[in-house]
């Protein structure tokens, strides 16, 4: 079964896929946005889920390092639910705390150019975020 991975912000959407077993993330697109047009990224998510064939999503859910839940999780709540109402995907919300360390200090160590990682940023920390998720499903 595949899985969709995603990174929600204010402006991008950072999308990974697993492969066909649900062993493995990859990174896949970012899609870009207007400010807070969180409907353009459901619509856009619908429509990646039908074409990958795909109908259960992994979504990033930024808790602050204390564990107490911010604006940023109710972003995701009112996202989750919004996309679950509008198709018959599943959405689960995976604790996404420290995915930007680790996805920064990845490229670092890879020597990865800085406007690369800049446009690459979203959709590797997607891939972390539904590894995440598949590691912990996988035991």
């Amino acid at each position: 079964m595949k899985y969709i991975g995603l990174d929600l912000g204010s402006r991008t959407l950072g999308v990974a896929i697993s492969d066909e077993l649900g062993f493995l993330a990859r990174a896949l697109d970012t899609y870009r946005f207007k400010d807070d047009d969180y409907d353009s990224a459901i619509d856009y998510t619908i429509d990646l889920c039908k074409k990958e064939k795909v109908n259960t999503v992994v979504l990033g859910f930024p808790k602050h390092m204390n564990g107490d839940n911010g604006v940023r999780c109710q972003i995701s709540v009112d996202f989750k639910q919004k996309l679950e109402e509008k198709s018959d995907i599943k959405v689960i919300l995976e604790d996404e705390r420290l995915t930007t360390v680790i996805v920064d200090r990845a490229m670092l160590s890879g020597n990865v150019k800085r406007k690369d990682r800049r446009q690459k940023k979203d959709e590797m920390a997607a891939v972390v975020i539904l590894q995440n998720y598949l590691d912990k499903k996988s035991f």
